[in-house]
Formats: C-alpha cells, sequence, structure tokens
C-alpha cells in the first residue's frame, strides 16, 4: 500500500483520477475487447501481456521515484502462498468463464460492454462477497500457509531496490522487443 504524504483525501483523489485514467489507456489499448483477451488466452494476441508489463513496469518506476522524493511511503501488505493459490485460482476461473480480469471488467463497463455489465459485475460483487463471508474461516488457515509476511524480492536478495527495479524494467523493454521481432 502507498500512502500520500498530503492531505489523506488527496489519496483517494488522485486514486480515482489514475484509476480513471488506467481505464482510458485500457480502452485504448483495446484489452477491453473480448476478442483480444481471448486472443492472450489462447497465445496469438499479446497486446494484453504489452499493456500489463507496460503498466507494472510505469507503476514501479512512478511509486519508488515518488518515494524515493518522498512524496509516498511504502506499506508493503503481509503475503503468503495459501493466499496467492487461492486467489490465483479465483481471478483464473473467472478471467476463464467471463473473458475479463477485474480491470479489463471496468473499463468493459465504462465502454457500453453489456456482458460485462450483466455477468461481469454480478460476478465480481458475488464473489466479493463470498469471500468477504469466508473471510473469517480461512484467515487463519489457508492464509497463513507459506506465510512470507511483508517480504520484497529486494529485501530477500538484501540489495537496493533499484537493483531489482531497473534491470526489471530492461527486461520487459527486451521482452518487447523480441516479442515485436517474432511477429504476430
Amino acid at each position: 500500500m502507498v500512502t500520500s504524504r498530503t492531505h489523506p483525501r488527496m489519496e483517494l483523489v488522485w486514486g480515482l483520477l489514475f484509476g480513471i485514467l488506467f481505464g482510458i489507456l485500457l480502452h485504448r489499448g483495446g484489452v477491453t475487447e473480448y476478442d483480444v483477451i481471448v486472443g492472450q488466452l489462447r497465445l496469438t494476441d499479446m497486446t494484453v501481456l504489452k499493456i500489463m508489463l507496460s503498466a507494472m513496469v510505469t507503476g514501479m518506476l512512478g511509486i519508488h521515484l515518488m518515494k524515493r522524493f518522498g512524496w509516498v511511503e511504502m506499506h508493503v501488505k503481509a503475503g503468503s502462498l495459501g493466499i496467492n493459490v487461492i486467489g490465483g485460482l479465483i481471478f483464473g476461473a473467472g478471467f476463464a468463464l467471463l473473458g475479463y480480469c477485474p480491470g479489463t471488467l471496468a473499463g468493459a463497463i465504462g465502454s457500453g460492454h453489456l456482458d460485462a455489465l450483466a455477468a461481469g459485475l454480478p460476478g465480481i460483487l458475488l464473489g466479493a462477497g463470498l469471500y468477504a463471508e469466508i473471510y473469517p474461516r480461512v484467515r487463519s488457515g489457508i492464509h497463513r500457509w507459506g506465510d512470507f509476511g511483508d517480504l520484497t524480492l529486494p529485501r530477500w536478495l538484501r540489495i537496493n531496490e533499484w537493483a531489482v527495479i531497473l534491470p526489471l524494467a530492461v527486461l520487459v523493454e527486451l521482452l518487447f522487443l523480441w516479442m515485436e521481432i517474432q511477429g504476430p
């Protein structure tokens, strides 16, 4: 989690503005289209991968630069293998059934796609509600399996975070170049 050093309500304003911008970019990139997402799942269209990796690198660089300038503070949330496995299975099932992830679902709803609104929104609300209902029973069980706390890759390697961030950004760029050379 990232918190602003300015007024606490500004975190909500910035989050809303960046969320809207991200949704616009998802739409402009074409990843709110069902055919593009299915193409990614079939490994015939790498548009989704390119956009998500671009977003990851942009966010990673942006957040860490803001942290470096003292504009934000980072608070790493604890994690575990159990949380990631269960979350990945739920995410994957929803993605496979509907063809949208939560971000592209919101973008598709904003773009007027009725399948996202009629099936996706109720599905995501139902899933969130069910998870909230079972959370008290699983938080001390599967949530603790493989607990690694607030460990990050730089902490685990005991190196400066920029020694991970910059090479990762370069690797993603090299992956993009390789994908362009390979063609569709």
